[in-house]
């Protein structure tokens, strides 16, 4: 469960972040996942409901997920298709010479806060 390391990470990042900003408190993060991180969406707000209640400036935080598309680049053809899709196999030239673009990543877009 890698979701809740993940969880444990941001909290600290955004707790460092009103200190540093001096922010009393935090009301929304915005936060992109990648559609092939592995990230379990369900238990990812889960684990964040649990945790933000532990960290006072982000008792009310509210947690906003969104997706980025999953991208594969194909060596052979030079094109780009949709990972999740056509899976590592290119679907224009079927070269297995293919690695991922864009798509695992977890990244902070936004923090609102007072």
């Amino acid at each position: 469960m890698h979701e809740m390391g993940i969880i444990l990470h941001l909290a600290k990042t955004l707790d460092e972040t009103a200190e540093q900003e001096q922010l009393k408190a935090i009301s929304e993060v915005t936060l992109q996942v990648g559609e092939v991180s592995g990230i379990m969406t369900d238990l990812f707000i889960d684990c964040w409901n649990y945790f933000r209640k532990k960290h006072p400036v982000l008792t009310d935080c509210e947690l906003v997920l969104e997706t980025i598309p999953a991208v594969t680049w194909c060596d052979g053809c030079k094109r780009t298709y949709e990972t999740v899709k056509y899976g590592r196999e290119c679907p224009y030239c079927h070269s297995p010479e293919t690695w991922l673009l864009r798509g695992n990543e977890c990244v902070i877009k936004e923090i609102v806060a007072e």
